[in-house]
């Protein structure tokens, strides 16, 4: 954090908090993205577009995996490398401009689902191809349901983090609640997109809070008290917690999906999701939960 009255660089502005980036969103795609939301920001684009161009270089990404030629296999992976660099800008370019909104972030969701969507697709294609198990689409199923839910936990827990660590304009920590109350609002018939996007969106939400239903609680107790004690005990103790969040991030996915692409073994992707990052997300939701858990019970009834 920059000191008192000095200013926070540009670049730093369109951060999430560097306590939670990963080391190669730190070092690689943040600046890559700030570059890119700096051309997109002069080319007048919305960060919705720079969205849709991202998922667009990473569904063909996903197709070059189909290929047995390690040459379309490289190119997929350069392909997918910026894809994610435009999914960091689209996010910097939203902070850049102040349009980010509950819409974006929907969106943003269903672009890498999209993604991933393809990727998943495409290996079990390959597979099948040549001569594999039609079971595997089984297997892709199940490693897609986890990718989801370890997403969604690894997101939701590193927004609180930001929450309680009084980041409140950085975290995106919104409850079921408030988004059926704003989803009832719209209409299908005037504003079907913004629905849809806010019905996705509330599905996610409700995701997250039922894999960790204490989160929700600790979170009205400390607006219901006003305790600051709360929020710092929360953060000193989740902190350590980070470095496994970034686990279930995107970077490590991608260097595994790319070390067995490379390996001519892509479908092992499918069977480490299940095993060893399930496992990460197993360790996760205890901890976070025993640590609300605790916090809870110190709070008067």
């Amino acid at each position: 954090m920059p000191a008192q009255g000095e200013k926070t660089p540009a670049i730093q502005a369109t951060y999430k908090a560097r306590e939670v980036e990963g080391f190669l969103d730190l070092h690689f795609y943040r600046k890559i993205g700030f570059q890119l939301a700096l051309l997109f920001a002069k080319l007048k684009m919305t960060p919705a577009q720079v969205t849709w161009c991202g998922a667009a270089l990473g569904i063909a990404a996903g197709h070059l995996y189909f290929y047995r030629d390690l040459r379309l296999n490289l190119l997929g992976m350069v392909l997918h490398v910026l894809s994610n660099a435009f999914d960091n800008a689209d996010g910097q370019l939203a902070r850049l401009t102040k349009q980010g909104s509950r819409s974006g972030r929907a969106l943003d969701g269903l672009a890498d689902n999209l993604v991933f969507i393809s990727v998943y697709a495409h290996l079990c294609l390959r597979y099948t191809a040549s001569g594999g198990s039609q079971l595997v689409w089984l297997l892709a199923l199940a490693a897609g349901a986890s990718h989801s839910l370890q997403s969604a936990a690894a997101d939701y827990f590193r927004n609180a983090y930001l929450y309680f660590a009084d980041e409140k304009g950085r975290a995106e920590l919104d409850s079921s609640a408030a988004l059926q109350t704003e989803f009832d609002r719209l209409r299908w018939r005037n504003q079907p997109w913004k629905k849809f996007l806010l019905r996705l969106y509330l599905n996610y939400t409700r995701q997250q809070e039922w894999l960790a239903p204490r989160l929700g609680d600790l979170k009205r107790a400390a607006a219901r008290t006003n305790d600051v004690s709360i929020a710092e005990a929360y953060r000193q103790r989740s902190k350590p917690l980070i470095r496994w969040l970034n686990l279930l991030a995107t970077n490590p996915r991608m260097i595994l999906l790319f070390a067995l692409l490379l390996a001519g073994q892509p479908v092992w992707y499918f069977v480490l999701e299940l095993t060893l990052l399930n496992l990460v997300l197993a360790f996760l939701l205890r901890e976070e939960n025993a640590l609300c858990r605790r916090l809870l019970a110190n709070q008067p009834t």
